[in-house]
């Protein structure tokens, strides 16, 4: 029986290989997971296979940080490299979202004409400025089977010439929010992350380097956290730390290591609203409830813009305490599928492939 190769590399995609990876194997699929090791810090990587009980990768092959063009090409030599020497021969190779492993495991594929499945398709910034949507444009025209989170990215796969093998069938993270959320309760507390009491903060995550390594941006959006009444809870990236504690810093601004996927569940349950540069966090937000504050000028996740309960601010001081200091206009509606993509996943993949 053939296999599924699977390529994961970020802290994001360990989340989305959680809930995947049981269907798969609810279906009968055999899986191998390959880590690039970009994400090589205990506390973004190895807590989380832990806490998500993910099958234990076949390799990590310790990229770790780099440029952008010097981890991409060792990612695509190491996993072209185990590929041809471990005589892999599998049904197809899948990939998540639009990192840097997502790029290389798809061009690798393509190269050796292993049939690519994207989980993540179609979305887009319209920024290509911004390196992941690169990963997300090349990724989809090369890929084999398609997995969309709304009829958008349907649309715009359509809009690219891309016809065949295009499903709609949610988002993966919403299954494994539904998934994690009572188990986080149970595994940990709010009293166990920090003092600040429920209600009573916003939570923060600020990490892509357009932000982090613009001084002027950098000073907008800590010039906003010290104009909030409330506390701001950040737990920061590695790669920032230290710029960050050189800077003279909010008094309300209270700094973290990073948290495990339980806890930033357990965060977003208790806090009042979110202000983030990430992805996924900005679905997250919009799934607990908890309107969310863009400091970037585009989102992917355009459906999140619904009423005001995701809001693109950039990051202009005065644009983000606007958003703070507003209400969603409209009632929640649900988005991004009933919380099965995954299973849906496993078996269109299944009818899809000679396994």
């Amino acid at each position: 029986m053939s296999h599924i190769l699977t390529i994961v590399g970020a802290r994001p995609q360990f989340v989305k290989a959680a809930v995947v990876s049981k269907a798969l194997s609810e279906v009968g699929i055999q899986e191998k997971i390959i880590h690039t090791g970009q994400h090589y810090d205990h506390d973004m990587s190895t807590i989380f296979w832990d806490e998500l009980n993910i099958p234990a990768p076949q390799i990590n092959l310790g990229v770790g940080s780099g440029n952008h063009g010097k981890q991409t090409g060792i990612m695509l030599q190491k996993l072209e490299q185990y590929i041809l020497n471990e005589s892999e021969n599998p049904a197809a190779l899948l990939v998540y979202g639009d990192t840097n492993s997502t790029l290389a495991g798809a061009l690798v594929a393509s190269k050796l004409h292993i049939p690519v499945i994207h989980v993540e398709a179609g979305l887009r910034s319209f920024n290509k400025m911004m390196p992941e949507e690169i990963n997300r444009i090349m990724t989809d025209h090369v890929s084999d089977i398609l997995f969309c989170s709304s009829e958008l990215g349907v649309d715009q796969l359509k809009k690219e010439n891309i016809n065949t093998g295009v499903y709609n069938v949610g988002d993966v993270m919403y299954d494994a929010v539904l998934t994690f959320s009572e188990i986080a309760n149970q595994k940990t507390t709010l009293e166990n992350i920090t003092s600040l009491d429920n209600d009573s903060f916003i939570l923060a995550t600020v990490h892509r380097p357009s932000n982090t390594d613009s001084d002027k941006s950098l000073s907008n959006i800590l010039n906003a956290f010290s104009m909030v009444e409330s506390p701001v809870f950040w737990p920061v990236h590695p790669r920032v730390r230290l710029k960050i504690e050189q800077l003279e810093l909010p008094e309300n601004l209270i700094l973290s290591k990073p948290v495990s996927y339980f806890e930033m569940l357990v965060l977003l349950k208790n806090c009042q609203k979110v202000i983030t540069d990430s992805g996924g966090l900005q679905k997250e937000a919009y799934w607990m409830k908890k309107q969310c504050i863009t400091i970037r000028e585009e989102t992917e996740w355009i459906e999140t813009l619904h009423g005001g309960w995701n809001n693109l601010a950039g990051t202009d001081t005065k644009q983000i305490i606007h958003y703070i200091s507003s209400k969603p206009s409209e009632d929640w509606i649900p988005l991004y599928g009933n919380g099965a993509s995954s299973k849906q996943i496993a078996s269109i993949i299944k009818k899809n492939l000679v396994l």
